[in-house]
């Protein structure tokens, strides 16, 4: 059981250009897409065939009730999800000419962020997966570091996106030193290039915290894998036409964790252990995923029917 921890929210996605209103004033339509960078990975998760919960605190409003069925339909474990009558998370997004998505959020006072740390982990955990807005936002963000340590000195199998919002970090600095403070119980990090900037620091120096690998994603560049032992393993990312880049990352996060259980490999000794044509594998088969991603509007990543080749 692979299990995902963190925010689920409404993406309003902006559909084509205005056409009327005065210059300057014109708005487009925005489409409700069901979203949040942890959703998104345990839908893709579902999507591609692995066992998988989703840990989070959800809404009982219409759009919450639409956030679950999302979980369902992609056959997520929804039984560890709390419920709360507050409002759910909306995030604006605003799509560049190149595919590439920005954000704005409408998070005060909204369900996810009273997540409080749950009595027990899911029967059969043997991953985790967190970041994302989840871990910026007060009081929720110390219970889910809570969840990640507890996990992490049970032998528990972590992965980490930060998947940096700037936007909602009041004090860059703290979430900094946070960040460092996570990497002991880190076993996995994936993170952007933009993520990697913003940040700060290595993979060298944040191996040496903790993790056994670290992955980067260069957009369509592809993704490199580094790891402890001074491994460096790369591939190049798949040609699509891009409609926009919305969940491509959570793709890769999914991609990652499915193509390491199907070899055998969701802990921290094996992670440590792969070797190069093992990190090729997934690594191609993370790209493959998240371009189809990217070929669609909105997070809808695909089914593991849409993808040829070995995880």
């Amino acid at each position: 059981m692979i299990v995902v921890a963190g925010e689920a929210l409404i993406d309003l996605v902006p559909q084509g250009v205005p056409t009327d209103g005065a210059p300057g004033t014109a708005l487009p339509a925005l489409a409700p897409r069901l979203g949040g960078g942890p959703y998104n990975t345990a839908v893709a998760l579902g999507r591609l065939g692995s066992s998988v919960a989703f840990c989070s605190r959800v809404s009982r409003d219409a759009f919450g009730e639409a956030l679950l069925g999302g979980l369902r339909g992609a056959g997520v474990d929804v039984s560890p999800v709390q419920r709360g009558d507050e409002p759910t998370t909306l995030a604006v997004a605003s799509i560049g000419a190149d595919g590439s998505a920005g954000y704005s959020f409408y998070v005060e006072g909204t369900a996810d962020r009273l997540f409080a740390v749950p009595e027990a982990l899911p029967s059969g955990t043997r991953a985790m997966s967190f970041g994302t807005c989840s871990l910026a936002l007060e009081p929720g963000a110390t219970a889910y570091e809570d969840v990640m340590r507890s996990a992490a000195a049970q032998g528990v199998c972590t992965a980490l996106d930060p998947n940096i919002r700037a936007g909602l970090i009041p004090d860059a600095d703290a979430y900094r030193a946070r960040f460092k403070n996570w990497l002991a119980s880190t076993t996995l990090l994936k993170l952007s290039e933009d993520d990697a900037e913003w940040l700060g620091g290595t993979p060298q120096e944040w191996l040496a915290a903790g993790p056994a690998a670290v992955v980067i994603t260069r957009g369509g560049e592809g993704l490199t894998a580094l790891t402890r032992d001074g491994g460096e393993y790369s591939v190049p990312g798949e040609r699509v036409d891009v409609v926009d880049t919305i969940g491509a990352g959570d793709t890769v996060n999914a991609a990652l964790l499915h193509g390491l259980s199907r070899q055998g490999s969701l802990s921290p000794a094996a992670i440590a252990g792969l070797a190069g044509d093992d990190w090729s594998r997934l690594l191609g088969f993370a790209a493959r995923a998240a371009a189809i991603t990217c070929s669609r509007a909105g997070a809808e990543p695909p089914y593991a029917t849409e993808l040829a080749g070995p995880a």
